[in-house]
């Protein structure tokens, strides 16, 4: 899916993506980790990635089934370096608003990785299963 660098078409497309995983009955918990990646990742491919150029595009890639959901996002902006990018937890940025979200994806996804240029996230939830204690006799 593409869209242009537009935060209302990046919600539209976010609210979409979520009801796919609902449909595959994610739990409550991994559907809201699954939301604020997604919304971390598409504002931060608009904005620092593409700066709200609405001639530049964000291409979300997903694929979602019963075990996890995996979702791809790539802007065409310059990237960036991970290193670069000053820890939000120091005592010195605590004030910054700079790296939380990233920080924030890296706590709620299973697995966050970037392509070399640093324009592309790859975020993968796995899906926790809700234990059964009751009896199926």
């Amino acid at each position: 899916m593409i869209i242009s660098s537009n935060l209302t078409e990046a919600r539209r497309l976010e609210e979409q993506l979520l009801k796919e995983v609902a449909r595959f009955g994610y739990e409550e918990a991994d559907t809201f980790a699954i939301k604020l990646a997604l919304e971390e990742g598409l504002v931060n491919a608009i904005k620092h990635g593409n700066k709200y150029d609405r001639g530049k595009t964000v291409c979300v890639v997903s694929r979602i089934d019963e075990n996890e959901a995996t979702f791809i996002i790539t802007d065409e902006g310059p990237g960036f370096h991970l290193e670069e990018v000053p820890d939000p937890t120091a005592d010195e940025n605590l004030e910054r608003p700079c790296g939380r979200g990233l920080m924030l994806i890296r706590a709620f996804m299973d697995e966050v990785s970037y392509n070399e240029a640093g324009n592309q996230v790859r975020l993968v939830k796995r899906r926790t299963r809700q234990e059964n204690h009751g009896s199926h006799d």
